[in-house]
């Protein structure tokens, strides 16, 4: 890595794996495994909405990087920093 800087991946879809349905409160979470390893986690962002995929990025271990993401979460499902970037992809795309 050129930066060597730590980095995770969260997503509002499953690319691959599988795993159990997260508990139905904010911050639940499950392993999210992909042929019997572990690549990231499945959180319950918001009490009734879908949940979000954590994937272990660079230099981070999967529950620093679930517990980051979940310290991120605000009003809405998404975390600010993702949100934000997501909105200003819209307006500036």
């Amino acid at each position: 890595m050129l930066l060597d800087l730590p980095t995770i991946g969260v997503a509002k879809s499953r690319l691959l794996g599988s795993y159990t349905e997260p508990g139905p409160g904010p911050g639940d979470w499950t392993p999210l495994e992909d042929k019997a390893e572990i690549v990231g986690a499945v959180l319950r962002s918001k009490r009734g909405c879908r949940p979000l995929f954590v994937s272990i990025g660079h230099r981070i271990e999967l529950a620093t990087a679930v517990a980051l993401v979940g310290s991120t979460i605000a009003r809405h499902r998404l975390p600010e920093p993702t949100r934000l970037a997501d909105l200003l992809s819209r307006v500036h795309g």
